[in-house]
């Protein structure tokens, strides 16, 4: 048989008088039905017979605990701060929509450059520099940055300039936040109707052109030295051997 004290409430059996008038309201002295009686097997009341209450859902007595609630200032606090989330969004949602209804229909020079200067701001110095060589602006001095050099360009360009940095800039950034690169590229030249293919023709044949000069010219190099005549004069009667003059 089983321990009465290892898995049973156990109490001493109610033949017994109490010790007090409190014991009636303790649960080792109320009943149930699931209450039945029991053999100690360990312990100094070893071979004793005692009531036990055999149903661990027993509400007499396994009574389940409640949790304790949230405190009422943590409710309060928890629901200050969702107030004041809910209105800095909504109020943000509000100021964007009024600078959208700002925006003239035509953007002007002011409003081109305010998105070109902060949008140059979310690319990286490798493709800063992608936007600087297209513009032929380079380093006069190693102390130099591509970043002020360029955004010292940015302020000086004309409206038509701005926008096609800013398509550029907008371009680069996509394609650096995408997983496939060569689709913000491929999009944007369907949008203005790029013809891909007659580039790429183009470059293929440009690279064919510097691949065959370099290696005609590897292949003078290796040649051996021609040797032709070099008279100093005109008048001149050379011998029955040439003379050869070698370059």
């Amino acid at each position: 048989m089983k321990s009465a004290w290892a898995t049973h409430c156990c109490w001493r059996s109610s033949s017994q008088p109490s010790r007090n008038n409190k014991q009636r309201d303790w649960p080792e002295y109320k009943t149930c039905k699931s209450t039945t009686e029991a053999i100690i097997t360990e312990g100094t009341e070893k071979g004793e017979l005692r009531k036990i209450c055999a149903d661990a859902n027993c509400p007499v007595h396994h009574p389940k605990q409640h949790k304790p609630t949230a405190n009422a200032s943590g409710k309060a606090e928890q629901e200050k701060q969702r107030r004041e989330e809910a209105l800095a969004q909504t109020t943000g949602l509000r100021v964007l929509n009024a600078i959208v209804a700002a925006v003239p229909v035509r953007l002007m020079k002011r409003d081109l450059l305010f998105i070109v200067e902060r949008v140059a701001t979310m690319l990286d110095e490798r493709r800063l520099e992608v936007v600087a060589r297209n513009r032929g602006i380079k380093k006069a001095k190693d102390s130099d940055s591509i970043p002020k050099l360029l955004s010292a360009y940015i302020r000086k360009a004309e409206e038509g300039e701005l926008g096609r940095m800013l398509v550029e800039m907008v371009i680069l950034h996509t394609a650096r936040t995408q997983p496939d690169a060569g689709n913000a590229l491929k999009q944007a030249a369907e949008h203005y109707k790029v013809d891909t293919d007659a580039i790429a023709h183009k470059v293929k044949q440009e690279f064919t052109a510097k691949e065959k000069a370099q290696a005609a010219k590897k292949l003078r190099a290796a040649a051996p030295r021609q040797a032709r005549f070099c008279p100093r004069r005109a008048n001149v009667k050379f011998p029955t051997h040439a003379r050869l003059v070698i370059r």
